[in-house]
């Protein structure tokens, strides 16, 4: 080649890797003013403005990267982009990082890009990034992404004082002294006040709150003797626009609930985002990093760094990929990697429903866009993953074939899966009840009718309400996971049974009443769920209400004026409202919000 023609192709490749750059900064440059916009819109108690940018905000990779292909097609030409040399483009692209604030989002946007216009066959780390290029380690912002403050010099309730002055809300507080006070004596579990303080201790808070529905989250740690305490602040507003801090969490085990995979996304505004997971991993050490990413909002880098993880942990482990157990779906397939804690879900060609593919699909996107109030679970979607053809036991491969050909593609090493979904492994429900103690069969119980209850308050009936659905977590909280008959609430129409008019109508096998698309009769729900008596006794002593028609219609009644339940992501015994003295007028959770009744930070509305 001579030397003219390879400058071209270099100027071209350098021009082409410009262009993917532009279109992730143009991408992030958005992302960021979604957040700011977040805590404008929660300044002003705007939750339905809130919620819309949550919706909004998941849509914005898909379109930055069409638009970043149209531009490359259409400035280059589909003829040139075959023939040119992309590793070359990533060499240059690379280059560009150099002195990026967020390289490794970057390179999967070229990851993303590459996608659209090259063949699978370009999939390797030549041409993109199956490894990370830019190293992120020590990579921060200016200023720093985290505040530090050291309560030896001014005393911990001052240095409390400071730190949320810092944070820069505009709307007035409660009673700041009171709040301050109460999470002073909270912290005083893990730093006594008698006890002299550590030479290194300090309290470190991310510079920019976390924003999720009605709430505004400070997520920092507190540092002494080279031990950390990660701890959170939710804070509120009352009916009247002024803030209060309504608890302190603290312990990784309480700060991992508020990022739980059922939850929805953090709204941040983050300069330099791996600055900010590698602080919440010094909070949450046992989290993956992609579970980190994707509940920041960077659900694209999310599914980057799992599908690392899973490539890393096959090279590591010799275990076969397995059939899930578990009651087989009518439409769903799944199966799973005894050694992963995931499950892989694929949508069947033979299903025993009479829905399409395209119907589940939108199902799926339906739940991805709707907040998800803490109990139906995120998942991740991937297009042409490559699997090693060896790792796959022999029935599921035969269920495979049988059940999905035409998803599926494969040679004599590789399985290619076109589509499939990806989320965290739980104990299906119904295999729970049947071996758990007394004490927990209660519990999962309770759990289970409370998470139908709290998604009727994010205006989500789940369709099929058998135990299968519903997956039991390692915290012991009941999740649901099966969502090809979701339906809104306000969707529905909940209805009583008909009394019978005669003998021959009360001995029928068909229903002798007209049952319209949407009927839903809430009285036959124990009809497959209450076989078991002691079930039934637990269910009716807790959830007898579920059984009643008149309890839907009026949570759809309430849903449909605006008015909408509250939900925690802390039990509600944990409130600083618990605390304060009986002769104070203490904030309420009602969630209509008349003076002065407080706005819960996980209130759900459909947006």
């Amino acid at each position: 080649m001579g030397t003219a023609v390879k400058q071209r192709t270099s100027d071209q490749a350098l021009a082409i890797a410009q262009a993917i750059l532009a279109g992730f900064d143009r991408h992030y440059a958005l992302f960021r003013y979604n957040a700011q916009q977040a805590k404008s819109r929660y300044e002003a108690a705007d939750w339905h403005a809130i919620r819309q940018l949550a919706r909004e905000r998941i849509a914005f990779y898909d379109e930055r990267v069409r638009e970043a292909v149209a531009r490359i097609e259409d400035v280059f030409g589909a003829t040139d982009l075959a023939a040119g040399n992309w590793a070359q483009v990533k060499r240059h692209f690379v280059a560009l990082l150099a002195e990026h604030r967020q390289p490794e989002l970057a390179e999967t946007f070229f990851n993303s890009v590459c996608a659209k216009l090259l063949h699978r066959t370009y999939f390797h780390n030549d041409f993109i990034f199956v490894r990370p290029a830019v190293a992120t380690d020590y990579l921060d912002g200016d200023p720093p992404s985290y505040r530090a403050y050291y309560p030896a010099a001014l005393g911990l309730t001052r240095t409390l004082h400071r730190m949320i002055v810092d944070l820069g809300l505009a709307c007035p507080f409660v009673d700041i002294d009171r709040d301050l006070g109460l999470v002073t004596a909270a912290m005083r579990e893990f730093a006594p006040e008698d006890a002299a303080p550590a030479t290194d201790c300090q309290l470190n808070v991310l510079r920019t709150l976390f924003y999720r529905n009605k709430g505004a989250y400070l997520i920092g740690r507190y540092v002494a003797d080279g031990e950390v305490t990660p701890f959170a602040i939710p804070i509120l507003q009352d009916g009247r626009g002024r803030l209060y801090l309504d608890t302190l969490l603290h312990g990784a085990e309480r700060i991992e609930t508020l990022f739980n995979f059922s939850r929805a996304y953090f709204m941040v505004d983050m300069e330099v985002p791996s600055a900010y997971v590698r602080f919440l991993k010094t909070l949450m050490p046992t989290k993956p990093e992609s579970e980190l990413y994707t509940m920041l909002g960077l659900h694209k880098q999310g599914k980057t760094a799992f599908y690392r993880d899973m490539l890393a942990h096959l090279k590591h482990s010799h275990d076969r990929f397995v059939i899930a157990p578990g009651i087989k779906g009518l439409v769903m397939g799944v199966f799973t990697l005894p050694s992963f804690p995931y499950v892989f879900k694929i949508i069947k060609d033979k299903r025993h429903k009479d829905v399409s593919r395209e119907f589940i699909q939108k199902q799926y996107q339906l739940v991805k866009f709707h907040d998800r109030v803490g109990r139906m679970a995120d998942t991740w979607e991937y297009s042409d993953v490559p699997f090693p053809k060896a790792r796959f036991d022999p029935a599921l491969l035969e269920e495979l074939r049988a059940t999905a050909p035409s998803i599926i593609e494969e040679d004599a090493d590789t399985l290619v899966i076109k589509h499939l979904y990806i989320e965290r492994r739980m104990i299906p429900l119904n295999m729970y009840l049947e071996g758990c103690t007394d004490a927990e069969r209660e519990h999962a119980l309770i759990e289970y009718g409370d998470a139908i209850k709290q998604m009727v308050a994010a205006d989500i009936f789940p369709g099929d309400m058998l135990y299968k659905n519903f997956g039991v977590t390692r915290q012991a909280r009941v999740v649901f996971y099966d969502y090809d008959e979701v339906a809104y609430v306000t969707d529905c129409v909940f209805r009583r049974i008909p009394e019978p008019r005669t003998p021959e109508e009360e001995m029928a096998s068909e229903p002798w009443y007209r049952v319209g698309p949407h009927d839903v009769f809430p009285e036959e729900f124990g009809t497959f769920l209450l076989g078991d008596p002691r079930v039934r006794r637990i269910f009716e002593q807790h959830h007898g209400d579920l059984l009643d028609a008149a309890f839907w219609q009026r949570k759809q009644a309430h849903v449909r004026a605006g008015r909408f339940d509250d939900v925690f992501p802390y039990p509600e015994s944990v409130r600083f409202r618990n605390r304060y003295d009986q002769a104070e007028s203490a904030p309420s959770g009602g969630s209509a919000r008349p003076a002065p009744d407080a706005a819960a930070p996980e209130s759900n509305a459909r947006a």
